[in-house]
């Protein structure tokens, strides 16, 4: 397997959204007895792309320049998907968020779940 910083930041955000959806559905689950299409409408607030940029606004000043490197990637990476329900820089910062999530997931996945739990403060 390649190293993460080898990556295309593409690659890394198509792991990082996994990560992240796992993430707040493991999240959600905990903290509620919903049924699944109720825990399906909150999720969608949390991964949606406008909520991810949010986030990646919310966390900036707490990371460090490597990962703001991968984030600057992420957003800047050449992607020809149009989003359908999504402003296109929120769709690229959200983009840029998942990457970090999925370099994180690969490199350091102590400090991964420190990001995360700053997500849903």
């Amino acid at each position: 397997m390649k190293e993460a910083n080898e990556m295309h930041p593409l690659v890394l955000a198509y792991i990082g959204d996994a990560v992240y959806e796992l993430y707040i559905r493991v999240y959600l689950t905990s903290i509620t007895n919903s049924k699944p299409h109720e825990l399906h409408i909150k999720a969608i607030s949390y991964v949606k792309a406008k909520a991810q940029a949010e986030i990646l606004n919310k966390i900036m000043n707490v990371l460090t320049e490597e990962e703001k490197d991968v984030i600057r990637r992420g957003r800047n990476a050449k992607n020809h998907h149009i989003p359908k329900n999504a402003d296109l820089n929120d769709y690229m910062y959200a983009t840029a968020f998942e990457a970090l999530i999925g370099y994180l997931y690969l490199t350091n996945k102590e400090r991964m779940e420190e990001i995360l739990k700053l997500c849903i403060e």
